[in-house]
């Protein structure tokens, strides 16, 4: 199993990345969470990774922090009717924080605006995965978060929801947020993001 791939970023896209380590260019399909934290092509990234292996395929998934990767093992595993490209698809759509937030919640409304996600879709998502994401606001998940990530993610929650607060939209908002938590960096309090995500 190859759980990291770390080398070269020999190019990248908002769904693919390509690492090239030891000679071989390795194709790594990526959400836009994960691209949006890549360095410029020609610098050294590390990726978590997933290798699915079908019958005819052996496709290799990528991400920026292992709790991301083990949550979209999770819902592939879990969850009825999603399979890697659904996963990657919500993945991309919605940052893991607001994702175990709308799980925890029961928030069918943010879930089935996710690309390829319907009603039905999101409902699965909540019934099957309620239990394995936390029983807490404070609690990341059961994926293994150290306390750090656990305070990183619970800023980015509560700013999302003040950014939802004043009127934005989920998917706008968390986005706005995980564009201001990469100019600010992990440790930035949620006040820090709700500023920067308004400037």
């Amino acid at each position: 199993m190859i759980t990291s791939i770390q080398g070269l970023l020999t190019s990248a896209s908002p769904l693919r990345a390509v690492v090239e380590l030891n000679g071989i260019g390795y194709e790594v399909n990526i959400p836009v969470t994960t691209a949006e934290k890549l360095p410029t092509p020609g610098a050294t990234v590390k990726l978590h990774t997933l290798v699915i292996y079908r019958e005819d395929s052996q496709t290799l998934y990528g991400f920026a922090t292992p709790a991301e990767r083990d949550f979209f093992r999770l819902m592939i595993e879990n969850v009825t009717g999603v399979g890697p490209k659904v996963a990657l698809s919500i993945m991309s759509r919605l940052s893991l924080p607001l994702l175990e937030s709308a799980i925890r919640l029961g928030d069918i409304g943010t879930l089935a605006k996710c690309p390829g996600i319907g009603k039905k879709t999101a409902e699965r998502l909540i019934v099957e995965l309620k239990s394995k994401v936390g029983a807490s606001d404070t609690a990341v998940s059961t994926l293994g978060s150290d306390a750090t990530s656990a305070t990183g993610s619970t800023a980015h929650r509560d700013a999302v929801a003040a950014l939802m607060a004043l009127g934005y939209r989920g998917a706008d908002a968390d986005e706005a947020i995980r564009r201001a938590a990469l100019t600010l960096g992990a440790t930035a309090t949620t006040e820090a993001l709700i500023k920067r995500a308004l400037v």
